[in-house]
Order: C-alpha cells, then sequence, then structure tokens
C-alpha cells in the first residue's frame, strides 16, 4: 500500500545509532544500554518485554521500530536424541537448524544463508537456490532457540556452537561476525569464542580476511579431497579457490592468528577412500598445524555418493595417523529425520516465502 513505510529494524541498529535515536527524542543515553541489554543479553523477543523501560518508552520503541526475531517452527526429534529444528524468518522462509547431544557436549548447529549458492554435489542444501543472507541477529536467534531446547528435553546448558547448518558462512561476512560478537561479548551472551566453529567450503580471499580481522572462533574447512581434479568435481567452488590458493591463505591466517585449523573430509565409497587420497591429505595436512575429522557420509535423495566401507575408512584413519595427524572419525548423528551433515533441505518446510 502506497504511503505506508517499514519501520527499521531495532536489531539493525549500532549502540551509537540507538543511543543518538534516545537522545534525539529527549530521552536520557542510558536508555540504549537498557535496550540493548534486552536485546543481547536477555534476547527479548517484543517490546512489551522490557519490563524496566516505561510504557510511554515501550510505546516510542513499537511505533519507530520493528523486533524481528525467528521463530520455531517445527521441531523433529531423532531416536539418538538429536533435534532439527524449522526457523520461521518474519518474510517467511524457513532454515533449520540442528541440536546434537553427546555425553560431554551440547551442540547447536546453525544457518548463516536461506539456501545454499555453492552447488556441492553431495550436499541437499546445495540443490536449494540461495535466496537471502541471514542477519546477525536471525543467527543469534538460532542459538537462543536450540539453547532453549536443550535446557527443554535435557535440562543441560548449551555447550558449543558450530556455523555448519545451511549456506556458506563467508560469503555472509559481515552479518556472520557480527553474530559472533553478539554471542561472545559481554553485553550479549558473553561465550567464549573457543567454543564457536564457523566452516567454510573455502573462500580464499575471506579466509585471509580472517586472519587481517584476527578472527577469535575456530576454523573448519569443508576439504574432502586434496586432489584439485576431485575436489573440484564435488565443489564447483574448488575452481575459484584451488587447493594451491587456499593454502596459501591457510598459511596466511595462521600466521595472522596463531590457531590451528580443522580439515573436514566426508570420505565417500570408490572416490576419495583409497590410501593415495590418504597421502595426499597428509600432504596438504603439512601445511600448518591441523587436525582432520574423517565425517560418515550421510545419503541424499538421488545422490551419486555412497558410505565407505568401515575397514577402508578406519585404514584411511591410520595412515594420517602413521603421520602423527590428529584424526577424528565422525559418525552422523540424526539420520532419520535428515539433521545430519549435509541433509538440511527443509524437506518438512512448513512455511514458504510469500512470493513463492
Amino acid at each position: 500500500m502506497s504511503g505506508i513505510t517499514a519501520k527499521t529494524d531495532i536489531r539493525t541498529l549500532s549502540f551509537e545509532e540507538l543511543k543518538a535515536f534516545f537522545v534525539a527524542n529527549g530521552e536520557r543515553g542510558f536508555r540504549a544500554k537498557q535496550v540493548w541489554e534486552w536485546l543481547w543479553k536477555k534476547s527479548a523477543r517484543r517490546f512489551e518485554d522490557m519490563t524496566n523501560l516505561s510504557k510511554s518508552t515501550r510505546a516510542m520503541l513499537s511505533s519507530n521500530f520493528d523486533l524481528l526475531p525467528l521463530h520455531i517452527a517445527d521441531e523433529q526429534v531423532s531416536s539418538d536424541r538429536t533435534i532439527k529444528c524449522a526457523f520461521r524468518s518474519h518474510d517467511r522462509h524457513v532454515v533449520e537448524g540442528v541440536l546434537i547431544p553427546t555425553d560431554s557436549r551440547m551442540t547447536a548447529c546453525i544457518s548463516s544463508q536461506v539456501g545454499c549458492s555453492l552447488t556441492c554435489k553431495f550436499c541437499a542444501t546445495g540443490r536449494l537456490k540461495r535466496l537471502r543472507n541471514l542477519t546477525a541477529a536471525e543467527i543469534y536467534d538460532q542459538v537462543i532457540g536450540i539453547r532453549n531446547l536443550a535446557e527443554k528435553h535435557y535440562q543441560q546448558p548449551l555447550s558449543n556452537i558450530v556455523y555448519m547448518g545451511m549456506g556458506e558462512p563467508l560469503l555472509n561476512y559481515r552479518e556472520m561476525m557480527e553474530s559472533v560478537h553478539y554471542i561472545t561479548s559481554e553485553e550479549g551472551l558473553n561465550w567464549s569464542p573457543k567454543r564457536i566453529t564457523v566452516s567454510t567450503a573455502g573462500i580464499a580471499k575471506v579466509i585471509r580476511r580472517l586472519g587481517d580481522d584476527d578472527a577469535k572462533f575456530n576454523l573448519a574447512l569443508s576439504l574432502h579431497a586434496a586432489n584439485d581434479v576431485k575436489r573440484s568435481k564435488i565443489m564447483p567452488i574448488n575452481r575459484q579457490n584451488s587447493l594451491e590458493a587456499l593454502a596459501e591463505a591457510l598459511r596466511y591466517y595462521y600466521r595472522q592468528t596463531g590457531k590451528k585449523v580443522t580439515y573436514e573430509y566426508i570420505i565417500f565409497d570408490a572416490f576419495n577412500d583409497e590410501l593415495q587420497d590418504a597421502r595426499e591429505l597428509a600432504r596438504f595436512c603439512a601445511h600448518i598445524p591441523c587436525k582432520v575429522n574423517i565425517i560418515e557420509y550421510n545419503p541424499i535423495d538421488e545422490g551419486e555418493f555412497q558410505q565407505a566401507d568401515p575397514q577402508k575408512v578406519d585404514a584411511f584413519a591410520a595412515y594420517l595417523e602413521s603421520k602423527n595427524i590428529v584424526v577424528n572419525i565422525r559418525r552422523s548423528r540424526g539420520k532419520d529425520i535428515d539433521a545430519a551433515c549435509g541433509q538440511l533441505a527443509n524437506k518438512n518446510q512448513v512455511f514458504q516465502p510469500e512470493n513463492a
């Protein structure tokens, strides 16, 4: 309708912008600190929840700003206790997040984009179009929602966060970094960045930018092959970000941050599971201090790949260990509800975009 303009999402403002708003409207600047705490420390979802503000101040906020949280639209619980949830945005997009409980951890796997543009052949999310980036607040909201699920279902606090859901975090760099700030800052959730891992398919220039920005969280690279021909076959992004370019960027990142990198290696039957593949991976591991997570493949509908034989997986890991490389074999969680690595594709999508 003509004449109607959308209100600003209050969580897109900086603290200084929020303070300036209050001063311009005859309020004292300390109101900004109160509201900021409600937004990022107490995770308020409505202006009405900000109970230490007067009704008139809350009304002023409501008339000038929107507060647009993600809402959990659906939950599925796996037989292994993994919980997948569909988050609905204000514009009716859906992204998925996963709570992964183990004996020692409660991990939130969160998304950074609606869909993905990278078209990795083994990943269900890669078959979706990238519709838009998530805002820092929407990424933050997934943490809050999954934290609440951990407390509700298992009476345990969240312990770790992995940016390994839908989308490529480094293609949403600003919002991803801002979300980490709101999660880790004293004015926010005050998490240690050591408990956060950001996973990338490998964008060399942005990995270098992480080094320049002295990123404090952990970095994981979805490698899956240490051979350019093979990697380009399953990950088209490798054509513009070769292994040589990635190695150079990773060396720069390590010089700037001093932080080890984790290489994620999904192992496929008759594709990247031979000892020659392990030798190539070991050579790539020599570039910087690192560890390797070998990940069990999770088949997707009409996918061309299959799980590797367990004996081959063990032999692959043993070879890497013989080269003094730290190796973990990750078994899949939540496969029965399509919540495992590479399976997030909104199969049970409850809502569609308004213009779909």
